[in-house]
């Protein structure tokens, strides 16, 4: 079974920087894209952004310009940079991943989440 180990999150002022960070467990697994969502209060999860095997990059309207993503496909880790946090990005971050093991099929993969609060 494949685990996603996420890190970075918690309270932070608006304008402010946090980092997220991902990292699929086992060193057999195989990571195809991988990326972030977010779900806040009362509402639907929603994608932030997500990178593939190849680098490619999709980023939510509201995320272009102020987050980054980074991606060691080496270690199975990807990296969130997210700048300008303003209060409407408060929600749970949730890792994802398209990943198996030897001789598994693909699955969708999350995280635990992490919270993010951005006070005014």
């Amino acid at each position: 079974q494949v685990q996603l180990v996420e890190s970075g999150g918690g309270l932070v002022q608006t304008g402010g920087s946090l980092r997220l960070s991902c990292t699929a467990s086992g060193s057999t697994v195989t990571t195809n894209a991988m990326g972030w969502y977010r779900q806040a209060p009362g509402k639907q999860r929603e994608s932030v952004v997500v990178i593939t095997s190849d680098g490619s990059t999709s980023y939510a309207d509201f995320a272009k310009g102020r987050f980054t993503i980074s991606r060691d496909s080496a270690k199975n880790t990807v990296t969130l940079q997210m700048n300008s946090l303003a209060p409407d990005d408060t929600a749970v971050y949730y890792c994802y991943a398209r990943a198996r093991l030897p001789w598994v099929a693909w699955s969708d993969c999350w995280g635990q989440g992490t919270q993010v609060t951005v006070s005014s």
